[in-house]
């Protein structure tokens, strides 16, 4: 039987990109609330040469850090294989683009502490920085949708209960789309809430790919 500690962990699917290091660095100057571990889970397909997650020493001395290998199953099988290691009340989902305010970690604690236990997941705000001297393109509206969407895992914490009860992630879901709505949906049908918290999450743009990233993007429809 679990026993409630209130603690929570961070698990994060990553293909090692460089904004991986800001996010990193976001969570290591966090000096409240800390999480009881986090769990990286590098997503590249097995066999991929490339760096190993470089994970800042302010951080690997405050809390236990730990590298898993997805071998390239999609992010839904990489955040099952974070979250059934961890031991945690609450696991928070976050991508590997994101930055944390300062203040992160203090509304995260205000936001676990007031869930009712009904509340099976608890959102942040995405806030995404767009051009103020020109018009935002397609490609930057598109990730400004992050702002307004329901049930995103850029920034989703969810009770580990919660998950065991739904088995988590489906993994048949390959690509970072829809995965996130499927769960939220599988979890109201078996009488779980789902809310909005208060703190606040920044979710920057990444570069442009071009015309040929719309249509990477539109496999996902």
């Amino acid at each position: 039987m679990r026993v409630p500690t209130g603690e929570y962990a961070v698990v994060v699917p990553t293909l090692v990109r460089p904004s991986l290091d800001g996010l990193l660095e976001s969570l290591a100057q966090q000096t409240v609330y800390r999480p009881a571990e986090v769990v990286l889970v590098d997503d590249r397909p097995d066999g991929v040469a490339g760096p190993a997650p470089h994970v800042p020493p302010g951080l690997d001395r405050q809390v236990p850090v730990r590298v898993l290998a997805g071998l390239g199953r999609g992010p839904a099988a990489a955040r099952n294989l974070g979250w059934r290691v961890c031991r945690a009340d609450w696991v928070v989902f976050l991508d590997d683009d994101v930055v944390l305010p300062p203040e992160w970690s203090r509304l995260l604690r205000d936001d676990l502490r007031d869930a009712d236990p009904d509340v099976a997941a608890v959102q942040a705000r995405i806030e995404v920085p767009l051009p103020s001297t020109r018009r935002p393109t397609d490609w930057e509206r598109g990730t400004a949708g992050l702002a307004t969407a329901l049930w995103v895992t850029a920034d989703m914490a969810v009770r580990h209960a919660a998950l065991a009860e739904v088995h988590g992630f489906d993994e048949r879901f390959r690509r970072a789309y829809r995965e996130d709505a499927d769960l939220a949906t599988r979890l109201r049908r078996r009488g779980w809430r789902l809310q909005v918290g208060r703190r606040t999450t920044t979710h920057p743009v990444r570069p442009d790919p071009g015309w040929w990233g719309s249509v990477r993007a539109q496999r996902g429809n």
